[in-house]
């Protein structure tokens, strides 16, 4: 049984959504509005963000394990509960949220460890092989919710998903106050990190970004100063931690030069597989590596937490909104250099 929210949620509207039939394959479709079965929401989709790997779902060049079709794309979003399923809570309804995408199997021995992104069984994450949030309606399990507080702006809260991937890489690169830190990518998921380390007091933080136009961005974000890539030689081995966020060929490398003797550096980008990293460095330089795929529930809250008080404000990245009928356009702003796009918004 269902529990509605208000008066204007009729189920027997058609909604729309963005489905992509195969690759280079994308409609705009009506379909009634999906119910909620046990243990799910419905939600109404207040915003969803566009980022590379749906890009690379849309091109069919994310590899095979990891996408379906057909399927709705979405896997950055925000919205409203508007119906439970049997099993939950029905005061859900009516408040605005966000969801974890990865559908873990919760019972494998990276499930019972905390680490759901890394789940034994086979892949499963809203957007890529699970309908996403390119729609006005989105059905997900009431277990990866988390509550935003009253009165949220929803247009920044859609940002919380790359921030959360953000969160876990701050969380494993451990930065105290002081520590000199970089951050390698002027991106989404460089500009958020930037926002949550600079809650950590740190005594410089500096972004690598071959985009001298995002200084302002990246000010905005908590940065002292942007730096171009051909600068990393001049700063090699001078900071206590660094985060690569861009995922390009020899960002890793740079990121492990930047890192002084017995520093950390966490690796969150996916580059071409030809990308090398020399173990020599990491040796010698006795430097703590991790990397990071996807969020935890741990990085979630994180995320939502900082969010929550301000220290974190995804909507300062975003540089570009859509409705769903242009998302067309949206995919080529995305994808064009020449837009200078950071974070990029469909308006269901």
């Amino acid at each position: 049984m269902t529990t509605p929210a208000d008066r204007d949620d009729d189920t027997e509207t058609p909604y729309r959504a963005v489905r992509l039939e195969r690759p280079e394959t994308v409609r705009i479709v009506a379909v009634d509005r999906p119910r909620p079965g046990a243990g799910e929401v419905l939600v109404r989709v207040a915003y969803a963000g566009i980022c590379g790997s749906d890009v690379d779902l849309v091109r069919g060049t994310r590899p095979a394990t990891y996408s379906r079709y057909p399927v709705v794309p979405g896997h950055e979003w925000s919205g409203t509960v508007v119906a439970v399923g049997s099993g939950v809570d029905s005061g859900l309804v009516g408040r605005s949220v966000v969801a974890e995408g990865f559908r873990s199997c919760q019972s494998c021995a990276a499930c019972r460890r905390g680490e759901p992104t890394v789940c034994q069984s086979a892949y499963d994450e809203t957007g890529f092989t699970q309908d996403g949030a390119w729609a006005d309606w989105l059905r997900v399990p009431a277990r990866l919710l988390h509550v935003l507080p009253p009165g949220s702006d929803l247009r920044s809260a859609a940002g919380l998903e790359p921030a959360a991937c953000a969160a876990e890489a701050c969380l494993r690169v451990d930065v105290r106050q002081g520590d000199r830190v970089a951050v390698v990518g002027g991106g989404t998921l460089g500009l958020l990190a930037t926002q949550l380390l600079r809650a950590h007091s740190p005594g410089e933080l500096v972004v690598v970004d071959p985009d001298a136009t995002r200084v302002d961005l990246a000010f905005a974000c908590g940065a002292d100063r942007l730096v171009a890539p051909d600068d990393v030689e001049e700063l090699a081995g001078t900071f206590d931690a660094v985060v690569e966020a861009a995922g390009r060929t020899g960002t890793a490398a740079a990121a492990v030069r930047l890192a002084r003797r017995g520093g950390r550096v966490v690796l969150t980008g996916i580059p071409d597989d030809e990308d090398v990293v020399s173990s020599r460095a990491l040796v010698t330089g006795q430097l703590t590596l991790h990397t990071v795929f996807g969020a935890p529930a741990r990085a979630w809250v994180h995320a939502v937490r900082a969010f929550a008080v301000g220290t974190l404000v995804p909507g300062r990245i975003v540089t570009h909104e859509f409705v769903l009928e242009q998302v067309d356009e949206a995919l080529r702003t995305v994808s064009d250099p020449a837009a200078g796009a950071v974070k990029v918004l469909l308006r269901p």
